[in-house]
């Protein structure tokens, strides 16, 4: 098992704060809105330093990506900031009707996704906005797993033509995907090469991925990790590459387990080479409030939950 290491812990909203700073410095079509979280979405710096590109749109998020469909007709390449919650179910028509359908090229930028958003409970903790965004044609839709990463793909989809939405995190992970890497949308990372089971993992269960791997090393077992950080368009021949050699797959997510990334796996592999398979992800249920760890843990989202997978899904084969 390929050894991971990291230095330090950092949320992968400030991941998409420093790419979206970066972009207003190079790429003077690029705009923000933000509906009134400027500071949890860590946009203070592309304020500061664009403020005659910058919209506080206020609480007022379906007006935002209104706004944001207009400025594309002039060249504008307009990123959209706000939690994920508010990002995709409260705009859903607007989205639907006024960027997807035509293929505006917009940024859906959302922080606080998932249950690591925690204390602020189910109301807030949106599960179901993968499912919602890659079911809309002609959108891409991006989850990546640590700061680095984040930044990476936050530059990248500025050349993408077409509506793209990015999601993030507000607590700290390890970061340890290179500061220099190249992102390539739609093309999946191999962690490590192995022989017994393929894991594949998007978003904040990647680093989890990568220490089960390393425990079912000491189990001898080999595990192939795959990093997804794009989930659509989904990196096909990654998938069905690695399954020819492994048989068997576990799919991890901070999701619910109905329409998320295990759920484009499993179709993908229905289509072309049925395998034994595990979710690891959310099982039908609301969040509640509690702390990251603790939430994550509670429902089934941890590193021993992929381990249990393997196990599982190798007796499978």
């Amino acid at each position: 098992m390929k050894k991971y290491t990291y230095t330090e812990k950092k949320d992968t909203r400030s991941g998409f704060g420093a790419g979206l700073s970066e972009l207003g410095n190079s790429n003077p079509n690029v705009v923000a809105l933000c509906a009134d979280l400027t500071g949890s979405l860590k946009m203070d710096a592309f304020q500061k330093e664009q403020p005659d590109r910058f919209f506080q749109v206020g609480i007022a998020e379906a007006n935002m990506i209104g706004i944001a469909a207009g400025l594309t007709i002039g060249g504008k390449i307009p990123f959209t900031g706000t939690f994920a919650n508010f990002s995709t179910g409260r705009v859903y028509d607007q989205i639907r009707q006024s960027i997807a359908y035509s293929g505006k090229n917009v940024k859906i930028c959302a922080s606080h996704a998932g249950l690591t958003l925690g204390e602020d409970g189910a109301t807030h903790q949106i599960l179901e906005d993968i499912g919602l965004m890659k079911m809309l044609p002609h959108m891409c839709v991006i989850n990546p797993c640590d700061y680095n990463q984040t930044k990476a793909a936050t530059i990248a989809i500025a050349d993408y033509k077409g509506p793209v939405y990015l999601r993030f995190g507000r607590p700290t992970v390890p970061n340890f995907t290179p500061a220099d890497q190249k992102f390539e949308i739609g093309k999946a990372v191999m962690l490590n090469e192995g022989t017994d089971v393929t894991i594949i993992a998007t978003g904040h269960m990647v680093w989890k991925a990568i220490e089960a791997g390393e425990k079912l090393a000491e189990q001898g077992i080999s595990a192939e990790i795959i990093n997804i950080h794009t989930i659509k368009p989904l990196d096909d021949a990654a998938i069905l590459k690695s399954l020819a050699k492994t048989k068997c797959v576990v799919t991890a997510e901070e999701h619910q387990m109905n329409g998320g990334l295990g759920d484009s796996v499993a179709q993908l592999l229905s289509r072309n080479t049925p395998a034994p398979q595990e979710f690891v992800a959310v099982n039908d249920s609301f969040g509640e409030s509690g702390t990251p760890d603790e939430l994550m843990t509670k429902y089934g989202l941890d590193t021993i939950n992929i381990i249990e997978a393997v196990n599982k899904v190798i007796k499978r084969k």
